[in-house]
């Protein structure tokens, strides 16, 4: 005879989501009902097992006096320096051995506690709950040492009635919380795994009469301009909203002139729910989402996302994030023209989406459920497939539906993210559809479309995107008249993302294509006192998944990357084209005017602005065009000089998210282009003893290698092909096909030998010929370098042809030096960040400064960064470059194979040395970390080429003087 027996700890492995919690309900921030926090700091005891200490702890009466302390909200992970375990990062794989439900023995354990007094006003009547928004992964609770129950789904919120257990003052609140559990098993998001109590606990006096769950439908009719208000309330009461003159009852429905809320005009009306014991504020937003003629449409207009994928995340305090970090989230993408938000991969503290209502952001609004480490088996005891799980996906599915219905930012419910397909994500979709038929259903994975509004996709390629534009992608009958969305796409790994601008050129030509979702907005690292930031493998994980963690659009500190600066680009809501003084203005809002702005001319001479002045342009509807006259040209430019117009469009007064004068979009008419730089070889080269001298410069005679330019040290230029690979250029196989790094890695290209062949001396000329090619392969690059001078100026002609097959694009192709001091740096060219052939959509023609350190962006696995691209001309070193035709700059305290060799910043140290990059060409960047390659216009393939370079030395204090 065998039996098993039952443990007091069997509801880690339970696979309900739990006992004892209220049913989900709206989520409001305030009422006029009593509340009390419950933050601050708590005692804690950290056990390796979930079995390892008896439940004594939640009696009143415990001494927790030599218990650590540790900051709620927040993970225990994080706090005391590593002495309560190390955070864990994985994409996918369960850090844990699969075999649901279980969980391992080894189970950290935190049991948290909590002594509290009653306010002295806190009212005798009435019940109370306590409300804890988000706890991973498990928690067990007691007050006043009853149990009052356990719960799973860590991103949801969880109330329990305590009202009865309450006394005034030693309120004893006890949670013991499992690192792992079976809900685990519903939460394998790309993430860190952090446990802790890391959002809010609250205590809420409900006196008898207050509002329990309750729901606001506010529609809007874009024919009649009439808002419908309906609010639907578990207990009767009254609805008014001043502004409209609306006083009835809920449940009732009434019709009136609004103004509708959308992401680009976030209308709000100010409310108030009265019910016998509560007065509880709304915040009214009136909006009509449909399908719609295959379209997904709000107040009968198709939407286009130009959205991003949020995890939350703080360097210090991981997923406790406080209302102003939140708050900087969405100002800052307000302020780089994104509108839409994907809650990747569970609902976001609430408070976030107050934010999105009130500065106006669309949202996918997705749940916390993934189970991705099921791939590696096949989906085999997928959870969404057993039955025994749907109570736990349904409850998961109406948590965050109950808490945010009353968002009107809200406007598609996702059902989770990679959790393969299953009876469980139909009952979900099921469930959501019949409770809200307001807004619409999405889940990726569903590429049918069995249960889903929209047909998702993430990091599909151009061709695949355009094909499915054009209606031409197949599948299912129902799939083909559905809207298309990238749920993910662009992934912001490093250096990158590149090929953006090309998706959203087929987003805006498709109708069917209504935008996308970057991937994604902030970089996950850890701040660490040795290495900066930390990312997966720095805290001794068994598995990780490296720096795969560090994929946003801003960098942990929410410094924004050069990727954000290129999105903010690519998506402007106002775009202008123009030729022979005239702009095109074009705007690409979907519901707004442009009264909002203000429009600004400047005219560019060589980079430098002459005349600026205000531009006068027309009311445009969303979608409509004009063409624009410029004013005539301030006056006659100089012979050869490069001329532009610059036209921006700014905000005209403050708003909530920006001030008078923000720039949203800008543009570049080019008028005249400017003289390429011409040096007449009056000059010969001088054999002397061991050095060759042109002009301003010598040479080694022995080499023909360059030495110096007039009283500046040039050292090792030659012809230069690598560059420190990027998390793209290392690439995602199971997408592109091949590894970029590896294949030039293969081929040998990071250790290229150069064969000198003949040093010759003209009468005009020093020529040097050469050989570029890796060891153990016979393709290689026959590399001629021509020296002209006029005896004041030094033009270097480079000519490059390749020998063989070459089975490999080029990372690069120009030249590199070293200059033994340099620091500020002038430039007349793309700027002022950096930019790469499928990265500059941002980058824009004018003067720039900075210095060598401010070249670089930190990306926090060292790369390939910092090039500035359309460079005519650039001053360093006491040097002048000039390009023919422009190029790419970079310049940095360290080698490119120093850079390659770093793993986290703290590796690279400046060196006497600043190593110059002058590149005729870059191959591009494209999003192959977890996505598609470079895009055949941006490859740099081996071709014959020839480029020039003209250089002189800059007199001590000497201002910059335009020769070209």
């Amino acid at each position: 005879m065998s039996f098993r027996t039952t443990t007091a700890i069997d509801y880690v492995e339970d696979v309900s989501p739990g006992s004892g919690a209220l049913p989900p309900r709206a989520w409001y921030a305030a009422s006029d009902a009593t509340s009390l926090s419950l933050n601050g700091s708590w005692r804690l005891r950290v056990s390796p097992t979930a079995d390892a200490e008896d439940d004594s702890f939640a009696e009143p009466g415990f001494d927790a006096g030599n218990w650590a302390e540790v900051t709620v909200p927040g993970h225990w992970v994080l706090q005391g320096e590593g002495a309560f375990g190390l955070p864990i990062y994985t994409n996918h794989l369960y850090p844990f051995p699969v075999d649901p439900p279980h969980v391992p023995t080894e189970n950290p354990t935190g049991d948290h506690i909590r002594v509290f007094d009653l306010p002295e006003d806190w009212p005798s009547d009435g019940g109370a709950v306590i409300r804890f928004d988000g706890v991973e992964s498990c928690a067990r609770v007691w007050l006043n040492g009853t149990d009052i129950g356990e719960f799973k789904g860590s991103r949801l919120p969880h109330e329990f009635a305590v009202g009865h257990l309450l006394k005034p003052a030693g309120n004893v609140l006890a949670v013991r919380v499992h690192q792992w559990s079976a809900g685990s098993y519903l939460e394998d998001q790309d993430q860190w795994w952090l446990p802790g109590i890391f959002r809010d606990v609250t205590l809420l006096h409900r006196p008898a009469g207050s509002a329990l769950d309750f729901f606001v439908h506010a529609s809007y009719d874009h024919r009649t301009g009439e808002g419908t208000l309906r609010v639907d309330s578990d207990v009767d009461g009254r609805v008014s909203v001043p502004a409209l003159d609306i006083d009835v009852e809920t449940g009732e429905t009434v019709t009136v002139r609004v103004d509708p809320w959308t992401a680009e005009t976030p209308k709000l009306y100010d409310g108030v729910l009265v019910t016998e014991g509560e007065r509880v504020p709304l915040r009214i937003g009136f909006r009509t989402v449909v399908l719609e003629d295959g379209l997904i449409k709000v107040n009968g207009k198709p939407l286009l996302f130009k959205g991003v994928n949020r995890h939350e995340w703080h360097p210090e305090k991981g997923r406790a994030l406080d209302l102003e970090t939140m708050r900087e989230d969405v100002l800052l993408m307000k302020r780089h023209n994104l509108n839409a938000v994907r809650t990747s991969h569970y609902p976001p503290h609430p408070a976030f989406l107050d934010l999105c209502d009130e500065y106006g952001l669309w949202v996918i609004d997705e749940c916390d459920l993934e189970t991705h480490g099921f791939t590696e088996q096949a989906w085999r005891d997928n959870p969404v497939d057993d039955d025994r799980w749907t109570p736990a996906l349904l409850d998961r599915a109406a948590r965050m539906v109950e808490r945010d219905k009353n968002h009107p930012s809200v406007v598609v419910w996702s059902l989770g993210n990679e959790a393969g397909t299953g009876r469980g994500l139909t009952a979900m979709a099921e469930w959501i559809h019949g409770r809200d038929s307001s807004r619409l259903v999405h889940y990726e994975g569903d590429w049918n479309c069995r249960d889903t509004d929209v047909y998702s996709r993430m990091y599909a390629n151009h061709g695949e995107v355009e094909q499915i534009g054009k209606e031409l992608d197949g599948g299912t009958h129902k799939r083909r008249e559905l809207p298309f969305i990238l749920c993910e796409y662009g992934h912001a790994m490093g250096n990158g993302p590149g090929g953006i601008a090309d998706y959203q050129e087929l987003f805006e030509k498709y109708e069917r294509l209504q935008g996308g979702f970057i991937w994604e907005w902030i970089d996950h690292g850890v701040t660490h006192p040795e290495l900066g930031y930390a990312y997966g493998g720095d805290f001794g994980e068994e598995l990780h998944d490296g720096n795969f963690v560090c994929d946003g659009l801003i960098f942990p500190d929410r410094t924004p990357s050069p990727g954000l600066l290129e999105f903010k680009k690519v998506i402007e809501p106002v775009s202008f084209e123009g030729a022979d003084g005239t702009v095109r203005v074009t705007n690409k809002q979907d519901f707004a005017g442009l009264s909002a702005f203000a429009f600004e001319w400047s005219y560019q001479v060589d980079g430098e602005s002459v005349e600026s002045g205000s531009l006068s342009v027309p009311a445009l509807a969303p979608g409509e065009s004009a063409d624009v006259k410029l004013p005539e040209p301030p006056a006659q430019s100089p012979a050869g000089a490069e001329t532009q117009w610059t036209v921006r469009a700014l905000l005209a007064a403050d708003t909530d998210w920006a001030p008078q004068g923000h720039e949203v979009a800008w543009g570049e008419v080019p008028v005249a282009a400017r003289s390429l730089p011409s040096v007449a070889a009056t000059d010969g080269p001088v054999a002397g003893d061991g050095v060759i001298t042109l002009g301003p410069a010598s040479f080694d005679a022995r080499t023909g290698a360059l030495k110096t330019i007039g009283g500046v040290e040039v050292s090792g230029l030659r012809l230069d092909v690598w560059r420190a690979t990027t998390d793209n250029d290392e690439g995602a196989e199971w997408l592109t096909g091949v590894r970029c790094a590896e294949q030039w890695r293969k081929y040998g290209l990071h250790r290229m030998r150069h064969r000198l062949a003949s040093v010759e001396l003209d009468d005009d000329a020093l020529t040097v010929r050469t050989r570029v090619a890796p060891a153990a392969w016979e393709f290689g690059l026959a590399t001629v370098y021509r020296w002209t001078s006029d005896g004041s100026r030094l033009r270097l002609t480079v000519s490059v042809g390749p020998e063989g097959e070459w089975p490999v694009p080029l990372p690069r192709l120009g030249v590199r030096f070293g200059l033994t001091r340099a620091d500020a740096v002038k430039w007349y060219g793309g700027g002022p960040g950096e930019g790469y052939p499928d990265t500059k959509a941002a980058s824009r023609v004018g003067r720039w400064e900075s210095t060598v350190d401010g070249l670089q962006t930190p990306y926090l696995r060292p790369q390939e960064n910092g090039a500035r691209a359309d460079v005519r001309w650039a001053e360093l070193g006491g040097l002048r470059i000039e390009g023919d035709p422009e190029f790419f700059l970079t310049a940095r305290r360290w080698t490119t194979e120093q850079l390659d060799a770093a793993t986290h910043l703290t590796d690279l140290t400046p060196g006497e040395t600043v190593w110059v990059n002058l590149d005729h060409a870059l191959h591009g960047i494209g999003t192959g970390s977890c996505g598609p390659g470079v895009l055949p216009p941006y490859q740099l393939h081996a071709g014959p080429a020839e480029f020039s370079f003209v250089f002189s030395e800059i007199p001590e204090n000497s201002e910059i003087v335009d020769v070209s």
